[in-house]
């Protein structure tokens, strides 16, 4: 599962409060498994403690480093209290004890070009399919160019529903009495 939070300033973009993020549940989400959450500046101490609300043991860190066009290091003074930040920490977590995966082939930095507000570097989508292969995905709060293949991705910025996992379509149905369009 990939979770993205952003809580502080003013954003082009709906947020949650901290107490929020707390009961969402994602603890029922999966019993065997790894979590990828994306925080910034005072929010890291608060990804530990979702992490450990929800389950999950933090295993590592991945470090975005924010580059621009030119690959320089970013330094816009939007984001950071007492430092401009050039960075996002994405923390890895897991739970359980997930089969299956692969340890050590990525590097736990990415030197990657800014985008658009919240847009995360496509580099952390490959990793987390290097590190577990063949098993689903899910991303909160996802935005049209997150969707990946093969990856359930909720967000109330995207149009309308498209499943392709059969299951997941009954389940749907049977939840939402509804047909989807494909």
């Amino acid at each position: 599962a990939v979770v993205s939070t952003q809580s502080t300033g003013e954003l082009p973009y709906g947020t949650m409060t901290d107490d929020e993020m707390k009961k969402m549940g994602i603890e029922k989400v999966q019993d065997d498994g790894f979590i990828f959450l994306w925080v910034t500046g005072r929010a890291v101490e608060l990804g530990r403690e979702l992490l450990r609300i929800w389950g999950y043991e933090r295993v590592d860190d991945i470090i975005w480093v924010k580059t621009n066009q030119l690959q320089r290091l970013i330094r816009t003074g939007r984001t950071g209290h007492w430092l401009n930040h050039g960075k996002e920490h994405c923390l890895v977590g897991v739970k359980g004890n997930p089969v299956g995966f692969n340890r050590g082939l990525d590097c736990d930095i990415i030197v990657s070009e800014v985008r658009d507000t919240s847009h995360k570097p496509d580099e952390i989508y490959g990793m987390i399919e290097r590190l577990s292969p063949g098993t689903r995905k899910l991303e909160l709060f996802g935005r049209e160019h997150n969707t990946q293949n093969n990856w359930l991705t909720l967000g109330n910025q995207l149009p309308g529903v498209h499943l392709e996992w059969e299951d997941v379509k009954t389940k749907y149905f049977n939840r939402y009495g509804m047909a989807l369009p494909f």
